[in-house]
C-alpha cells in the first residue's frame, strides 16, 4: 500500500516534470585527475585552489577603537579559468542554481577582539560574461575571473582592548574552463578545512599610539565603496534571496525584511505539500476515523486537532535545532541513516497502530498504559503528530526543501522559525479538519463497520512499522558496498495481505448489503494484489543490473571510456524505490544500460556506508534521492532529486555526445 501510492505519486510528478537536458553542473568535481592545463608545475591540492591563487591584504594594519577597516581579498586566475559568483545565474541550459559552488568568504574571529565582520556587505567583484561548452553548444555565463577582488568591511568596536588578533578568511569556490570544473576548494567538515585559511593580522592600539597609516594601494582598493559603512551604521538590511527551482517553476525571494514572512509562507506552503508524499499518505486515512469518531464533542475535537499540530511542530522545532546546533547534521532525513532510530520509529509506530486503533486486546504493564497512545488522548494526538511528521521526513516536497537550505545557514533563530512555519504548514490540513468535523461525516462513527476500518488501518501501519524496523536490520546487517537484504519486504507484504483478506471475511460476516460486500471486496483484493505484487517486484533483482558504488569502481568506468549514472538511495526513501521503479526501471532507460551507453551505479545509504556518504558530501548533496549522470571524462552532465525519463535519455545521450 505505502510504494504503489508512492508510485502512483511519483509517475504524476515526473510526467507533468518539464524536460530538459542540462550540462555538467559546476558542483561537481571532475571524476578524472584534475590537472591544471595552464600551470607547468604538478598540482599541490588536486582542487580550485591548483589554478586560483588567493590572498588577502588589511587596508590598514593598525587600527583603533571606532574605526572601520576593509580586507581584499584577491583571486587570481589562471589563463583560461573562472569561478562561479556569489550567486550564479545559470542559464536553463546548464540546469539549476543550487547545484553550483557559489563563491563565499568564510570569517573567523576571535569574539574578544572587538572586532566585527560584516559578511552580508560583501562587495563582490566586477562580473564578467563568458562562454560555456558545459553542455551540447556554447551558452553565456557570468563569471568572475582574471584579477577579481571582493572587499569585506569590518567595523572596531569602541571599547575594543589593544592587542594583535587575527583574522581568518576561508573562501569557499570552484574553479572551471569552458568544458571542464576541478574539485571546489574545501568546506566545512571536509579534510583539511581546519587548516585551510588566510590570515590576516590587525594590531589594535590606542588612538595615541597610532602611527600614519600608508594610503591603501590604489591597485587593490580602488574599486572600494566607503559608503557602505554608513548603510551598516544606518541599520540597512543586506539582501539575502533564496532561489526557488521546482519542476520549472523559478523565483527568487529576497528574505530580508519583510521578504522574509513571504519565505515563511512558502516554506509552510511545503510543510502543507509534504501531506501528499508518500511518507505521509498511509497515516492520514487512520487520523480521518479518529476525527470523524469525536466529531459530535466539537470543542473536544478542536482541542485534539490542536494538539496534533504541536506535536508536529515540535518535531519539525527539534529537528531544525539539531541541525542549527549539531555540527554536521545538515540534512533532513539524516536520522534514517541510523538503524537504531528507524527501529525505534518502527517499534513506536506498531505500538500506536495498536493503542490507537484498538486492534487487539492486550493486557500491558501498567507503565504503558500511562503513554497509551488512543487518538481521543491529549498525549495521543500529541505522539501521532510527531509520529507523522517523523514520517515525512524520508521524503521531501517541493519549495520546503530550498527553505530549509536556506534556514540552515541563517542565525538559529531563523533556522527554528522556518522549521517551525514547515511544522505550521503540514499540520494546518489536520487543524481544518479538527475545526470543521463536519468534513468527515461521511465515515462511520459507531458499529461494526467503523471498527473494521479501524483494524484494517492499523493493519496498514503495522506494515509501515515492519517496514521501518526491516530497514533498521538490514541497515545494521548490510555490508557496504553490497546492497542490503530486503526479506522484511515479505513481512510487509504479509501484513498487507493479511489486512486484504480481514477486510473481504469481516465484510461478508457483518453487513447482507452485495454493494457494500461488492465495494470492499474489491479493495480488500486490491489490497492482497498489491502485497503480493510488491512483494515480488520489490524483492526482485528487477531488470537493472547495477553496480555498487566503490571509488575504485567508478575510477575504472571513467576510465573505461563509460558514461555514468550515479543513483544515490536508501532503503527507507520511499522516494528513491518510486523514482527508481517509474524512471530508471522504464523500458527506455534499461535498454541504455543493457546496450552499453551507459554504467548504471547505485550508491545505497541504508547501512554505515562510509565511502557513499562520503561521495554524497564531495557531490554538494544534502539529501536524497539524486541522480547523477558523469561524461567518461568525470564531467556532470546532469543532476537531479525529481526526474523524468526524458531527462535521463537526454543527460546519456548528452554525456556520450560530449566524451
Amino acid at each position: 500500500m505505502i510504494l504503489p501510492v508512492a508510485l502512483i505519486l511519483t509517475s504524476l510528478v515526473t510526467s507533468a516534470a518539464p524536460s530538459q537536458t542540462s550540462g555538467p553542473k559546476p558542483g561537481l568535481p571532475n571524476f578524472g585527475i584534475p590537472v591544471p592545463q595552464a600551470r607547468a608545475e604538478a598540482p599541490r591540492f588536486f582542487d580550485s585552489r591548483d589554478s586560483v591563487e588567493v590572498s588577502a591584504v588589511s587596508s590598514q594594519e593598525d587600527v583603533v577603537p571606532g574605526d572601520d577597516v576593509v580586507i581584499a581579498v584577491v583571486f587570481d586566475h589562471d589563463a583560461g579559468w573562472h569561478i562561479h559568483t556569489n550567486r550564479p545565474d545559470v542559464p536553463p541550459e546548464l540546469g539549476e542554481a543550487d547545484d553550483y559552488v557559489a563563491t563565499e568568504l568564510l570569517v573567523e574571529l576571535d569574539p574578544r577582539s572587538g572586532l566585527t565582520a560584516h559578511a552580508p556587505f560583501i562587495q563582490w567583484p566586477e562580473e564578467h560574461v563568458v562562454q560555456v561548452a558545459f553542455g551540447a553548444s556554447p551558452v553565456d555565463y557570468a563569471v568572475y575571473e582574471g584579477r577579481a577582488i571582493a572587499y569585506l568591511p569590518i567595523t572596531v568596536a569602541a571599547d575594543a582592548a589593544p592587542g594583535t588578533t587575527i583574522v581568518r578568511i576561508r573562501p569557499v569556490f570552484q574553479v572551471c574552463d569552458d568544458t571542464t570544473c576541478l574539485a571546489p576548494s574545501p568546506r566545512p567538515g571536509e579534510s583539511g578545512w581546519n587548516e585551510y585559511g588566510i590570515p590576516v593580522e590587525l594590531n589594535i592600539v590606542a588612538l595615541s599610539d597610532k602611527t600614519t597609516s600608508p594610503t591603501p594601494d590604489p591597485a587593490l582598493f580602488g574599486g572600494f565603496d566607503p559608503g557602505v559603512f554608513e548603510r551598516i551604521r544606518s541599520g540597512e538590511a543586506p539582501p539575502d534571496v533564496v532561489a526557488f527551482d521546482t519542476f520549472g517553476l523559478n523565483f527568487d525571494i529576497d528574505a530580508s525584511g519583510w521578504g522574509l514572512l513571504l519565505l515563511l509562507l512558502v516554506a509552510a506552503f511545503g510543510g502543507f505539500l509534504l501531506n501528499l508524499t508518500p511518507c505521509v499518505l498511509p497515516v492520514i486515512p487512520l487520523k480521518i476515523m479518529a476525527l470523524s469518531g469525536s466529531g459530535d464533542h466539537r470543542s473536544r475535537t478542536l482541542l485534539l486537532g490542536i494538539i496534533m499540530m504541536a506535536g508536529i511542530i515540535v518535531f519539525w522545532l527539534v529537528l531544525g535545532g539539531l541541525m542549527a546546533f549539531v555540527s554536521g547534521f545538515t540534512a533532513t532525513n539524516q536520522l534514517f541513516q541510523y538503524p537504531a532510530f528507524t527501529i525505534t520509529v518502527g517499534l513506536i509506530i506498531g505500538l500506536m497502530a495498536i493503542g490507537m486503533c484498538g486492534l487487539f486486546t492486550i493486557r500491558l504493564p501498567g507503565k504503558l498504559y500511562m503513554v497509551n497512545p488512543k487518538h481521543d488522548t491529549i498525549h495521543g494526538s500529541f505522539l501521532f503528530g510527531i509520529m507523522t511528521a517523523v514520517l515525512s521526513t524520508p521524503c521531501t516536497a517541493p519549495f520546503m526543501g530550498a527553505a530549509a537550505a536556506w534556514a540552515t545557514t541563517e542565525p538559529p533563530g531563523i533556522t527554528m522559525l522556518v522549521f517551525a512555519a514547515i511544522g505550521l504548514g503540514m499540520g494546518a490540513p489536520y487543524l481544518l479538519l479538527a475545526a470543521f468535523p463536519q468534513l468527515t461525516d461521511r465515515m462511520p462513527k459507531a458499529g461494526a463497520a467503523s471498527e473494521l476500518i479501524k483494524q484494517v488501518m492499523g493493519m496498514l501501519m503495522l506494515a509501515a512499522a515492519a517496514y521501518f524496523v526491516g530497514v533498521g536490520l538490514s541497515g545494521v546487517l548490510a555490508v557496504p558496498p553490497e546492497p542490503p537484504g530486503r526479506n522484511y519486504i515479505w513481512v510487509v507484504a504479509g501484513i498487507l495481505m493479511a489486512a486484504g483478506a480481514w477486510l473481504v471475511w469481516r465484510t461478508f460476516v457483518i453487513t447482507p448489503s452485495w454493494r457494500q460486500r461488492g465495494i470492499f471486496g474489491i479493495i480488500g483484493s486490491l489490497l492482497i494484489t498489491l502485497g503480493a505484487l510488491g512483494g515480488i517486484e520489490l524483492t526482485d533483482k528487477g531488470p537493472i543490473d547495477w553496480v555498487y558504488y566503490t571509488p575504485e569502481r567508478l575510477e575504472e568506468s571513467l576510465a573505461d571510456g563509460e558514461v555514468v549514472v550515479l543513483e544515490f538511495t536508501a532503503e527507507w526513501c520511499l522516494n528513491c524505490k518510486a523514482l527508481e521503479q517509474t524512471v530508471l526501471a522504464s523500458d527506455a532507460v534499461t535498454a541504455l544500460f543493457k546496450d552499453g551507453e551507459a554504467v548504471p551505479m547505485k550508491i545505497d545509504l541504508t547501512g554505515n556506508n562510509t565511502v557513499g556518504n562520503d561521495l554524497l558530501a564531495e557531490v554538494g548533496g544534502l539529501r536524497i534521492p539524486l541522480l547523477i549522470v558523469l561524461a567518461p571524462d568525470g564531467r556532470e552532465v546532469f543532476r537531479g532529486d525529481f526526474y523524468t525519463i526524458e531527462q535521463v535519455l537526454e543527460a546519456v545521450r548528452s554525456a556520450r555526445g560530449g566524451a
